[in-house]
């Protein structure tokens, strides 16, 4: 196989939704109350929702950007790439990155459906999520069959409405949702308490995948005040860790063994090590524990391999022990347009981590993985031999899509033999106070 005959899926991608995304969906009082783009007096971009604000741009829309400006700058949607927020334009940085096809989590609806589960006027809330999750799958994802993985947000405030919503997304041929790794963090029952069992049973019915996506739960603490901000973001798909080893002790697995469980945005090389420990702490400590009774398999490591997946950006370690992770468990992501995604060259950064594979191996992880886990017919909608790598950058040529970098002037000069400082966690946390009210974006 050669670079240019990749069919390659991403998992894991972003949206920064564009002002239009009730327009098509709601009218009258229903809209009027929808999530509304403003902007502040001093030119920068925020959506307000049943009186709270929130932004939904920095370090999660820069790709294209020149690097030195990353930051936490851009603040308006006119200083990011067209592709974070125009479909059309997005199909066109698809393109010129080799991607045939692409999940996309939500931003200002928060990656877990956060702005709605938190909103206090619920019979407002559902209403808006159902038309997010319409607009989501028939004018993003429809606008393009096949290039697009649908995902739905829930109303995981009320079981029963949510059990309808997996129903009516699967009927729209929507078979990928989400929801917080911990839902317990934000305030909602933890998975244990048989809270989830209705969504487990309809999830499995339904054949639809549970994501839970990096830093909607367990986060990875900052270090030092004075430590450089990449030392949290080098921890960040450790973190998944702890979700993982709560799910693969989730007892109701024992009634839901083709549950289908997707870690996001978790990186891979971690997981053996993982598997490793908690087989050793299930044999060492489950006779005083009584927690034999929560596993769903002989072991936890027969738990994760039979029903759970995950993803990687760039992990060479991982893909060297995949045999001890599992070739159909293991699946691609490029993260666009957040700042550790790789583009407009991921097949270039992914192809040398992929020697040593057969061409199958490269196969389920680039893309049939995620078309069995997502139920996506990415062939019967588009020839095979219009989505590989080089199919798709020769269209992206003719279409003359430009990957120059971009620059709004976001890189504060230094003075005349000033050195540059790093960025330190307290100068992330303390811009995290000055956006009080404000969600949180995710660093990486």
């Amino acid at each position: 196989m050669r670079m240019e005959d990749m069919v390659i899926i991403s998992v894991d991608d972003h949206i920064t939704e564009p002002p239009t995304v009730f327009d098509n969906q709601l009218s009258g009082d229903d809209y009027a109350s929808a999530p509304k783009l403003k902007v502040a007096p001093t030119g920068e971009n925020y959506w307000e929702y049943q009186g709270k604000q929130m932004r939904n741009v920095a370090l999660n829309a820069v790709t294209g950007r020149v690097k030195e400006e990353y930051g936490f700058e851009p603040t308006h949607l006119d200083q990011l790439r067209k592709g974070c927020w125009d479909v059309d334009a997005r199909i066109d940085d698809m393109n010129v990155n080799g991607c045939a096809a692409s999940l996309n989590f939500p931003s200002v609806a928060g990656i877990d459906g956060g702005m709605f589960i938190k909103a206090e006027d619920k019979k407002q809330a559902l209403t808006h999520m159902r038309a997010y999750n319409d607009w989501h799958v028939d004018e993003w994802c429809g606008a393009y069959p096949g290039r697009f993985i649908p995902l739905g947000v829930l109303p995981l405030w009320d079981m029963a409405e949510t059990v309808k919503e997996v129903r009516r997304l699967a009927d729209k041929g929507c078979f990928a949702v989400t929801m917080s790794e911990n839902p317990t963090v934000g305030g909602m029952p933890g998975i244990h308490t048989g809270y989830y069992e209705d969504l487990f049973k309809a999830a499995t019915e339904c054949e639809t995948a549970i994501c839970l996506h990096i830093g909607t739960g367990n986060t990875s603490p900052f270090c030092s005040p004075e430590s450089p901000i990449e030392a949290n973001i080098t921890t960040m798909p450790m973190a998944v860790a702890s979700g993982a080893a709560d799910w693969i002790h989730l007892e109701a697995l024992n009634r839901y063994p083709e549950l289908k469980i997707c870690f996001s945005e978790s990186g891979i090389g971690w997981i053996p090590y993982l598997l490793e420990r908690a087989d050793f702490a299930h044999e060492q400590h489950h006779s005083w524990t009584h927690s034999k009774q929560y596993l769903s398999a002989s072991k936890p490591s027969d738990v994760w391999k039979r029903q759970f997946y995950s993803c990687f950006i760039d992990d060479a370690y991982g893909l060297r022990n995949l045999d001890l992770i599992g070739e159909d468990s293991v699946m691609f992501e490029i993260d666009y347009p957040h700042s550790d995604a790789q583009w407009p060259d991921a097949p270039e950064k992914l192809w040398p981590s992929l020697q040593g594979l057969t061409d199958q191996q490269i196969d389920k992880i680039t893309h049939l993985n995620a078309m069995r886990v997502f139920k996506l017919p990415l062939f019967d909608l588009i020839p095979k031999a219009e989505v590989t790598v080089g199919a798709l950058r020769q269209k992206a040529k003719q279409a003359g899509v430009d990957t120059t970098p971009i620059s709004s002037g976001g890189a504060a000069p230094l003075a005349d033999g000033q050195k540059p400082r790093p960025v330190t966690s307290s100068d992330v946390i303390a811009m995290f106070g000055r956006q009080a009210g404000a969600s949180q974006p995710e660093p990486a």
